[in-house]
């Protein structure tokens, strides 16, 4: 093994190692969840040089330099109180918007709508790039194959997905075996498969450069909703309407555990980052917590008096954060499963939440038309983002939490910097 060369990652914090083995490059990270602008950068260094053979007496300045700089960077973004202002409206497309999705620099972004098309969009200007046009019915899931963000998946209520080109709009396959409509896809971390989620139940694992179909992963007795890779690619989580979450192993398409408490139909599920935990959140108004490892439920999160629509890991992996129908989002420790903080403001049902790339504030969106960003230590509100003439259904952060993208049943995409 030859050291080539370090890189840096920003969000959540790391060193990421590209190496050289039997002529092929490789990579691999060191995780810092846990860096603040305290920590001694030169202990941190050395605690990786004892775990990692690459990094030798000789590179551990080098390391500890880039720390730093990782200090520098949460430094300035803890001390920041960075207000949104609208940059543009955007009146997307002639029928309504489903979903929204950033490529990783946030650069550009995708718009999924009843029109049955994909629009691509350039995030400076406000300029339309593209349009994907071939699906039958309904565009519902869409995504980027972050971090390239060179390919686009779209899934369709015509029960195909569509590979596509992001720069040129070239359609790469069509993809073709569901019974149902499509509603979630997402491309694994290393962009070699995307998996597809039904209301037929299934979900499906094809195959990137070959366009064809992996594997069929059977188990659920309802639609699949909700399904997510974990950071590694290697596990992934389907969540559905017979009140279960199934822990898969991609490469065998074998289920590892099948997650049963909830009483009602899960909205959603989420790896933390180093995909050790699972969030879970139901119609059944609680949020539950699993370790990967036993497929056992570690803590259930009570409090909200409605349905939990949504909820999310910050990228430390310690915090919690929920959104619910009674109108309220609560954070929560992901430990001790305390509430640390209930915040009331939305007037409606808070449909999206989720915490800033540098975990420091939370967005929520709600059926009040509004988009609110929050302080995550004091639980207060310290924005609110208003325009919009219909409910919100999505709020989204780029990579550098400095632009936000709404997306409401008004038919117009906002763009906030």
């Amino acid at each position: 093994m030859r050291l080539k060369r370090f890189l840096i990652r920003y969000y959540p914090p790391g060193i990421i190692l590209e190496y050289e083995q039997n002529g092929q490059l490789k990579t691999k990270s060191h995780d810092l969840l846990s860096l603040t602008p305290h920590s001694d950068a030169k202990l941190v260094a050395k605690e990786l040089a004892l775990k990692d053979p690459l990094i030798t007496e000789a590179r551990v300045e080098q390391i500890a330099q880039l720390i730093q700089k990782l200090q520098q960077k949460l430094e300035r973004v803890t001390k920041s109180d960075h207000q949104f202002y609208l940059f543009k409206v955007l009146r997307a497309h002639i029928l309504p918007l489903t979903n929204i999705a950033f490529n990783k620099s946030g650069s550009s972004f995708i718009t999924g709508s009843y029109d049955r098309t994909c629009k691509v969009w350039d995030t400076a200007t406000g300029n339309e790039l593209l349009t994907l046009e071939g699906h039958r019915n309904v565009v519902y899931a869409i995504a980027f194959n972050n971090p390239y963000g060179d390919k686009i998946a779209t899934g369709s209520f015509d029960k195909t997905c569509k590979l596509w080109n992001a720069e040129t709009g070239q359609l790469y396959f069509t993809f073709r075996g569901h019974a149902a409509e499509i509603v979630c896809l997402q491309f694994n971390p290393q962009s070699t498969v995307i998996a597809t989620g039904s209301m037929d139940a299934t979900a499906k694992i094809w195959d990137v450069q070959k366009g064809t179909e992996l594997s069929t992963l059977t188990g659920h007795t309802g639609e699949i909703i909700s399904l997510v890779f974990n950071s590694r690619g290697d596990q992934m989580l389907t969540g559905s309407f017979d009140n279960t979450v199934i822990l898969w192993d991609v490469n065998t398409g074998k289920q590892i555990h099948t997650l049963i408490g909830h009483r009602s139909e899960i909205s959603t599920a989420q790896f933390n980052f180093d995909c050790s935990l699972i969030a879970t959140a139901s119609m059944d108004k609680s949020c539950k917590i699993w370790d990967v490892r036993s497929g056992q439920c570690v803590g259930t999160l009570r409090g909200h008096e409605d349905e939990v629509f949504d909820v999310g890991f910050n990228y430390a992996g310690t915090q919690l954060v929920s959104g619910s129908a009674d109108g309220t989002v609560r954070i929560s420790d992901a430990s001790s499963h305390k509430c640390i903080h209930v915040m009331q403001g939305h007037t409606g049902e808070v449909s999206k939440v989720c915490f800033s790339p540098q975990g420091h504030r939370i967005l929520s969106a709600s059926t009040d038309k509004t988009a609110r960003v929050w302080d995550v230590n004091s639980g207060e509100c310290v924005q609110t983002l208003e325009g919009h003439t219909d409910e919100i259904f999505s709020c989204i952060y780029n990579y550098e939490g400095d632009t936000i993208l709404t997306g409401s049943k008004d038919n117009t995409c906002r763009i906030w910097r």
